[in-house]
């Protein structure tokens, strides 16, 4: 049976202490967690941690058996064209590379250069920073036995699969890949999932797993905000994985086919959106459960 280990996400869970977090993630029989970093969030750790914190975080996953397998920071701009700015983001990024270093995390989710919807760059100079940023970074987190993942994600350099893997090929780094997102590029309106891991799953190397409805009318998404649309912008309502609009039965399929082996990580965006959505205990659980079903229908 083809298998995929899955993480949750404390996106999914801003009712819980990471801590608790963990705990439920184990309950439901998730195999690791992705942990946001971010200042004021109750279930994240702050962009200055002490190694108490760590240690705490840590200890409790090793005691479940669970891994810490991904960081999620809020930085993006990396492709400021004012130094001052950019270096802020990269000693921020930095501290986040020693974060998943003393958690054992594997990957950091990097928003690929703070870009919004209708903003130019007619001389590739917001282009060459990104490159800049993310070849001193990626050599950084090699260091550190870490992968930076730039995620398809609109208002950033990265929204579509073709963006993404050009700007891997420009940065040239094996410790800079590509975080695999279908529900993001499928509410943006950008190539649909067999497009997508045909143009860029060479350079996959970690995976979001959600699910959405689009809302009536076939609207057209545009939005000021980097990390989450504001309600009045969205196109979509967020869905439990299996109960949207999107197949992740022939994501899965196509995805293995193509030889990743990788993680699988609830980004269940109950924080952004808690009316569309049970509690994790409920809805986490039941995508996970939707997930293993799809991997018993896979085909070797």
């Amino acid at each position: 049976m083809v298998h995929f280990k899955i993480a949750g996400h404390t996106m999914g869970t801003p009712e819980y202490t990471v801590l608790e977090a963990l705990h439920l993630f184990h309950e439901i029989g998730l195999d690791g967690a992705e942990i946001v970093v971010q200042d004021g969030y109750r279930c994240g750790i702050p962009a200055d941690c002490s190694k108490e914190e760590l240690a705490s975080i840590k200890k409790t996953a090793n005691e479940l058996g669970m891994q810490i397998i991904a960081l999620t920071p809020y930085n993006s701009r990396f492709n400021s064209l004012n130094e001052k700015i950019r270096a802020s983001e990269l000693e921020g990024l930095r501290k986040v590379i020693s974060y998943a270093q003393e958690l054992g995390a594997r990957y950091i989710r990097i928003y690929a250069g703070n870009f919004a919807a209708g903003e130019e760059d007619p001389d590739g100079r917001k282009l060459e920073k990104l490159v800049e940023s993310m070849r001193e970074l990626g050599e950084e987190a090699r260091q550190a036995g870490v992968i930076l993942v730039m995620e398809n994600h609109f208002n950033t350099m990265t929204v579509s699969a073709a963006q993404s893997i050009d700007a891997v090929r420009r940065i040239d780094h094996p410790h800079v890949r590509i975080l695999y997102d279908q529900a993001n590029l499928t509410f943006t309106l950008q190539e649909d999932y067999q497009k997508a891991i045909l143009l860029q799953m060479e350079a996959v190397a970690y995976v979001h797993v959600k699910d959405l409805h689009f809302k009536e009318g076939n609207l057209p998404f545009v939005s000021d905000q980097v990390s989450h649309p504001k309600e009045e912008e969205r196109n979509v309502v967020t869905r439990i994985v299996g109960q949207g609009d999107l197949d992740w039965k022939g994501i899965l399929q196509m995805m293995h086919d193509y030889g990743y082996k990788g993680w699988l990580s609830l980004e269940y965006e109950r924080r952004w959106h808690p009316d569309d959505i049970p509690d994790a205990s409920v809805g986490m659980k039941e995508s996970a459960e939707y997930l293993k079903k799809c991997f018993q229908e896979l085909t070797e």
